[in-house]
């Protein structure tokens, strides 16, 4: 019989999910037997582009962030006793699908109480160093108490100077065995002929997702080419409108959004992490408008336009007059990396 491995990602926007996807696959290729544990958008995401692999419902997080970025930090912290309760409610949803599942191996990316004792258990993150201002020091600690309880620990990044983290996945101290992975993206790149002028890509919590979304539409009335809008809405079907010259998508399966990223000239995006690897891997010209009040996304934005990579601005500020700026920034670029993903999975 094949090994059973519980890939569970966090479901915090569809980033987590995403970048899961290229493991799911290896795992299959490896002679492997994935089985896919979340919830909400990041669980129908992976049960739309895996629908013959079991899945089963984890308790959610729920979270959702407030409308003024600033009190972001202030509302993740009062909601603390929620998500430790939702962590301690999905450590033990993961002790009766190791019981009842026979499951060889966990690979959980981001949920903090998907592991368990008696098998093998991985933790992903990008974040070993977790920005939260003048407190990143104890969310930092914080994050490596919780990861202590894993195996090991995969970062989906090369360990070369030049990488795509940053400071994130480099803290000054780390005391857990941990594997630069490479980055990860479950696209290729296509060469291809350009049919879109702009692709917009919204992912992330409530109700930060809609204002954006509600701010681009306003913008891109005004603007002449031709636009393919993605809201990142996880829904059973989906639908396609038309608004003059923007055609809008409530969400896409992989295939459909690989080619039609590889089609488009520019991206306006979120700069989550796993959206940064999905645009080096493909090598794409974007403009970055990071979730107000989110550090890590504002880091990683300030970073890539300090490297002359990627320009970006706050979403309060965004206009169609900035994407001018893009034609003096390089765009992403990917790195000649190969993930070793048999010798990850000699683990289990």
């Amino acid at each position: 019989m094949k090994k059973r491995i519980l890939v569970a990602p966090l479901n915090w926007g569809l980033g987590h999910a995403a970048r899961c996807i290229p493991i799911i696959n290896a795992l299959i290729e490896n002679g492997f037997e994935p089985m896919i544990a979340s919830d909400g958008a990041a669980l129908t995401l992976l049960q739309k582009e895996f629908p013959r692999l079991s899945s089963i419902e984890l308790p959610s997080y729920d979270i959702t962030y407030t409308k003024n970025g600033k009190f972001l930090k202030l509302k993740l912290l009062t909601n603390t006793p929620k998500l430790i309760n939702a962590i301690k409610a999905e450590k033990k949803s993961t002790k009766n699908i190791i019981e009842n599942n026979s499951i060889s191996g966990i690979i959980s990316d981001n949920r903090l109480g998907v592991y368990s004792k008696k098998v093998p258990s991985v933790f992903i993150t990008h974040q070993l160093k977790v920005l939260s201002g003048s407190t990143t020091w104890f969310s930092t600690k914080v994050h490596e108490k919780f990861i202590k309880n894993f195996n090991a620990c995969w970062v989906p990044d090369v360990e070369t100077d030049v990488n795509l983290s940053g400071k994130l996945g480099r803290p000054e101290t780390f005391e857990i065995p941990t594997t630069y992975m490479g980055t990860l993206s479950r696209f290729e790149k296509r060469y291809v002929n350009i049919v879109n002028d702009l692709l917009v890509l919204l992912s992330g919590p409530e109700p930060q997702r809609t204002l954006l979304e509600n701010k681009l539409l306003g913008e891109l009335k005004n603007y002449a080419g031709k636009v393919v809008f993605v809201k990142g809405l996880m829904e059973k079907e989906q639908t396609i409108q038309l608004i003059g010259n923007i055609t809008i998508y409530n969400f896409m399966t992989s295939s459909l959004l690989e080619k039609t990223i590889n089609e488009s000239a520019l991206v306006i995006s979120r700069s989550g992490y796993t959206t940064v690897m999905d645009l080096a891997k493909l090598g794409k010209k974007a403009f970055f408008i990071p979730t107000p009040g989110q550090f890590e996304q504002e880091y990683l934005a300030t970073r890539l336009t300090e490297l002359n990579l990627v320009p970006s601005c706050s979403q309060e500020t965004f206009t169609l007059e900035k994407l001018k700026d893009v034609n003096d920034f390089k765009g992403l670029q990917s790195f000649e990396h190969e993930t070793n993903f048999e010798e990850l999975f000699s683990l289990f």
